[in-house]
């Protein structure tokens, strides 16, 4: 069934009616605006719209999400939290109210929106005799902003006094329909195209999403595993007010300011708040970021106070503005250097016959860092693989967000399909699991999180936990196992060559 919704006239009669009480509601008409047929029954319906009151952003990318103020079942017997503010509660004839939650929507922007307090109200159809016919079974959701006039609607909310969804149900027959109310401001706002065109929008992802369950959708992306949501989003907009704005405009490089500013923001939010939770107010063992690319990422949690380095196979534009002194145990060092990494399980047979003129040992770094450092590995490319390994080797914690599919040679390839047929089919998700089967096998409790970055590469394995010490581990033969080293030698050469000459001109 695709979504062709009937288009109510304005002078249809209501779908929903408030009884005669003292709600301020009854002054106004609930008026219906579109309404179609649906194959889904109220539970289905009622799922689907308890998780769009949890999670707004699906129906608005202004919003972030929402924070829950209170959630009551049966309100009519509970006496409201005494800290949070309601709207009054209508009475609709033909239906009791089974549940009330109140929520704040928090938009993306608190400059340009403010966040605003909503109650969402659940319905179902009202109890009748024992010896009555039992009519359609009906179930009503009612959204009811905490606003007083239209002019103090933030832009995120449809400029109405209140929307609602209505569910109808024949069982015996197995059909429904699902339709869309709106309590206007006033009269005059009936023929709005634009609320026309987002009541269609709203009921469209109700349709959509209620589809979906019927046909035995699952979800398989599953944010806020490690730390909430809440706690991420907050860091992320102090991080962007702050730094933003002013990175964007003194952007050196050729390419989207907007994409690695905004995405490289997400990434440290999300980071400040994981070593917040491993380390609290102890001392902070210091990060490297391993292909660091255009440094962005160490500059800003530099500038939060968080001391580490980067390092890259060739230097960027932006470094000359990016770059600080890091007091280390041999004096003051770049924060972002130009190296090579060439880890210690690949052979150096060959190494010391290296006779071009470019070749400069100096720009090879073999992996090993200090005991306890941070390792971030984010789109490292040829280094994603390595990473679980060097930190095992090192004892070092570690964040790895996989982008391009590389060997542990250094060369790109295909990572074969997961095993477990749930995963997607997709070089990514085959890169991911792959990846994370080596982190295992070097003695990792991998833990996975879906980043809420602008990219579809969003996936973070993280090692924080050890599942077997790295003494116990033999690294040749995990090394053996997914493919060996054989070119990557050659490969660092070559590449430690070329950049040495280019530095030269």
């Amino acid at each position: 069934m695709g979504f062709e919704p009937e288009e109510l006239p304005v002078d249809a009669c209501p779908f929903i009616v408030v009884q005669d009480n003292e709600s301020d509601h009854e002054t106004a008409s609930w008026r219906p605006l579109f309404r179609h047929q649906c194959a889904f029954d109220p539970e289905v319906f009622n799922d689907v719209l308890l998780n769009l009151i949890q999670n707004p952003n699906i129906n608005s990318s202004w919003l972030f999400r929402a924070d829950i103020l209170c959630d009551s079942v049966e309100p009519s017997t509970v006496s409201a939290v005494p800290e949070v503010d309601s709207a009054p509660i209508p009475s609709f004839i033909g239906f009791e109210l089974r549940r009330r939650i109140v929520r704040r929507l928090i938009p993306r922007n608190t400059l340009r929106d403010r966040p605003m307090d909503q109650t969402c109200l659940i319905y179902g159809t009202a109890s009748c005799r024992e010896d009555a016919v039992a009519p359609a079974e009906k179930s009503l959701v009612v959204y009811l902003p905490h606003v007083s006039a239209a002019s103090e609607m933030p832009f995120y909310h449809p400029i109405v006094r209140g929307i609602a969804f209505l569910h109808e149900w024949t069982a015996t027959e197995s059909r429904g329909s699902i339709s869309i109310s709106y309590l206007f401001f006033s009269e005059d706002d009936h023929s709005s195209v634009r609320l026309k065109r987002t009541a269609l929008r709203l009921l469209e992802v109700v349709h959509k999403h209620g589809k979906g369950r019927l046909e035995g959708y699952q979800k398989r992306v599953h944010h806020d595993q490690l730390l909430p949501q809440a706690r991420v989003q907050n860091t992320y907009t102090r991080l962007k007010q702050k730094y933003a704005r002013g990175l964007i405009e003194s952007w050196a490089e050729t390419t989207d300011p907007e994409k690695h500013v905004f995405e490289d923001l997400c990434i440290v939010a999300f980071l400040l708040e994981l070593w917040h939770d491993m380390y609290g107010q102890g001392t902070f063992p210091g990060f490297v970021d391993i292909g660091c690319g255009n440094g962005l990422l160490v500059h800003i949690l530099n500038q939060e106070g968080f001391a580490g380095w980067g390092f890259d196979a060739r230097s960027r534009k932006s470094w000359a503005a990016y770059n600080t002194k890091l007091k280390t145990s041999v004096g003051e060092q770049d924060t972002l250097r130009q190296l090579v990494l060439l880890p210690l399980p690949v052979s150096r047979d060959g190494l010391a016959g290296v006779s071009n003129d470019n070749f400069n040992q100096k720009l090879i770094h073999d992996g090993r860092f200090p005991k306890g450092t941070f390792i971030i590995s984010n789109h490292a490319d040829e280094l994603t693989p390595w990473t679980p390994i060097i930190a095992a080797l090192s004892e070092c914690p570690f964040i790895a967000i996989p982008c391009c599919s590389h060997n542990l040679a250094g060369e790109r390839f295909r990572a074969p399909a997961p095993k477990d047929k749930k995963k997607a089919d997709s070089a990514y998700s085959s890169l991911v699991v792959w990846v994370s089967n080596i982190a295992a096998d070097c003695g990792w409790e991998v833990e996975q999180e879906m980043l809420r970055i602008p990219s579809t590469r969003n996936t973070a394995l993280v090692g924080r936990k050890r599942s077997s010490q790295s003494s116990t581990l033999d690294i040749p033969a995990i090394v053996d196992k997914y493919g060996g080293t054989a070119g990557y030698l050659e490969s660092v050469v070559k590449l430690v060559t070329s950049t040495a000459s280019t530095s030269k001109h």
